[in-house]
């Protein structure tokens, strides 16, 4: 096992749990009492050292951009990527729900009712950008103010000049101190990786998934679509990287993100994966990765475009061209709209079926899959914020294509 690279050990660990979920789904609460709390554990791990390892790296990688003329055109590059991508995303899961039928035949439970929390106003959210307390904002781990006050900081410290070293030594150090954290945590990756899925499995079996088989289908070939297609040619086209190594050297970052379904928790492993198997600069992966965890959803947007068509098919509810490219605007506004609160995904679904006059209840119909679809969704999100990484290092002539030619063997 020792000689097998990191990534094989993570696929086995997912195997045996999806295999023991399969076995204990006649006592479900044997996954959730003895096997889920070691993944818990090892989720608390990964979430000590995120808040310390954004802020540290994002200050870091401010630095390192000497300017803050650099800053702003690596700011632009990274925010035009991501909303592209994001309308694209959206676009391809319309076109599969048209194609697919993705509602006809399903029927509304009578006792189908959610709750869905209100979608914060966009004024409200950029304003609340810039914390009034940035202790508060680490504290709470508010990741749009913690990023805001990095960045502030990194820029101050430019600003200063050599007075500023001793500051930027300090980030710089507690920055190498997560690393190492995280290098050693991941040695554990698979029995976590084992330990979060079996309960997800044991949990949700046939039962919940095979009535809404065709809505998790084509949300699953939507995000593989985007994947193998919008990230395979952005990556080729503007970094002049094969998608083959790419999607390989950021593997153990999607086979986490699949499992714990968050975007947070998967970001320590991204930056590490994508500085030591892709090559990008840690100037680039602490500025870009920490601002796609929070406002990049790709898989995100094609599981709103996905879902809304769905439960306007329910609902016996015409969904015209324009209604559709309305879907496909709010979709890409409300991906930064929603940035940093608590169940994003499913508020953003919630603006979207209000702005083409969907019913809100309609959520309720998916509330029983939508574990399944956060887990793929969220792995289709870190993806497109590694490639975005690979992107902006490329273009800014920072990629360091010795590390990314790297023969596989060597990565672990």
């Amino acid at each position: 096992m020792k000689k097998l690279q990191l990534t094989t050990k993570i696929f086995i660990g997912l195997a045996l749990g999806i295999l023991l979920g399969i076995i204990l789904q006649p006592n479900p609460d044997i996954a959730v009492k003895f096997v889920k709390p070691f993944g818990t554990l090892f989720l608390n791990l990964i979430k000590l050292v995120i808040v310390p390892l954004v802020f540290s790296s994002l200050v870091v990688g401010t630095c390192g951009m000497d300017d803050v003329r650099k800053l702003g055109r690596i700011g632009g590059k990274t925010v035009a990527y991501y909303m592209l991508t994001t309308a694209f995303a959206v676009t391809i899961g319309l076109i599969l729900a048209n194609l697919s039928n993705v509602g006809g035949g399903f029927s509304i439970p009578v006792d189908a009712k959610v709750e869905v929390a209100e979608a914060p106003n966009v004024i409200e959210t950029l304003l609340n950008i810039i914390p009034s307390n940035p202790l508060k904002a680490l504290v709470d781990g508010n990741m749009l103010q913690i990023i805001a006050f990095a960045l502030i900081i990194g820029a101050g410290i430019i600003g200063i000049g050599e007075k500023g070293k001793v500051l930027f030594n300090f980030f710089d150090s507690m920055a190498d101190v997560m690393y190492k954290i995280i290098a050693v945590i991941m040695e554990f990756a698979p029995i976590g990786v084992f330990a979060l899925i079996t309960p997800v499995v044991a949990q949700n079996g046939p039962g919940v998934l095979l009535p809404l088989l065709k809505l998790i289908v084509v949300v699953y070939a939507g995000c593989a679509i985007h994947a193998l297609f919008t990230y395979s040619a952005t990556v080729s086209l503007f970094a002049k990287v094969s998608p083959v190594k790419f999607f390989k050297g950021i593997a153990p970052a999607m086979v986490f993100a699949f499992t714990t379904a968050s975007s947070s928790a998967t970001l320590p492993i991204s930056m590490k994966r994508s500085e030591e198997n892709l090559g990008v600069p840690k100037s680039v992966t602490s500025f870009v990765l920490p601002l796609g965890a929070t406002i990049n959803m790709d898989g995100t947007a094609i599981y709103q475009g996905v879902c809304a068509f769905f439960i306007a098919q329910v609902y016996g509810i015409n969904l015209p061209i324009s209604a559709q490219l309305t879907i496909i605007l709010t979709a890409t506004l409300a991906s930064i709209g929603t940035a940093g609160v608590p169940g994003a995904g499913m508020i953003m679904l919630g603006m979207v079926l209000q702005s083409v006059g969907l019913p809100i209840e309609g959520i309720a119909l998916i509330a029983g899959v939508d574990r399944i679809l956060d887990m793929m969704r969220t792995m289709i999100n870190i993806t497109g914020d590694a490639a975005c990484a690979t992107i902006i290092a490329a273009t800014e002539g920072e990629l360091n294509r010795s590390v990314y030619e790297k023969p596989a063997s060597s990565a672990k």
